[in-house]
């Protein structure tokens, strides 16, 4: 009999997502992001878990060159700037965000909730075969 390929690994309610501090780079580290492929052997997708206070975001914009992302809604209101346009998002918006795209998002300063969203991306070649394929612009001023 053959063995069976897959992994559980618990990362705790949508509640505890704050706690969580990652990033793919020293640069990118920050609060309430947690890489699931990281602690999974995802081959040919990633996904990330995320969560931001009011009035939080990522201080930077980002593209990517072969990935696609696609960002899940879960909770919370927020924006998400998308190359020239600021989108509002909620629980249930879904966004797919293609490649070279700029992107940045926070958490409504109003929002009644954290924004908590799965960001999943994706590409033609296993995750471990694409180079880090974000590109941060840290000196473009963010929309808000």
């Amino acid at each position: 009999m053959a063995e069976s390929d897959y992994q559980v690994v618990e990362f705790g309610p949508m509640e505890s997502w704050g706690a969580f501090f990652g990033g793919y780079s020293p640069q990118t580290l920050a609060p309430g992001r947690k890489f699931v492929d990281r602690e999974m052997d995802l081959g040919y997708f990633g996904v990330s878990l995320n969560s931001r206070v009011p009035g939080e975001g990522v201080d930077y914009w980002h593209s990517h060159s072969v990935l696609e992302e696609l960002y899940l809604f879960l909770e919370g209101e927020g924006e998400m700037g998308l190359d020239d346009r600021v989108v509002p998002v909620k629980a249930g918006t879904a966004v797919r965000v293609g490649q070279g795209v700029l992107r940045t998002w926070r958490c409504a300063p109003t929002s009644p909730v954290p924004l908590k969203w799965i960001c999943i991306r994706a590409g033609g070649a296993r995750l471990k075969d694409i180079p880090k394929d974000a590109a941060p612009i840290r000196d473009r001023p963010l929309p808000w």
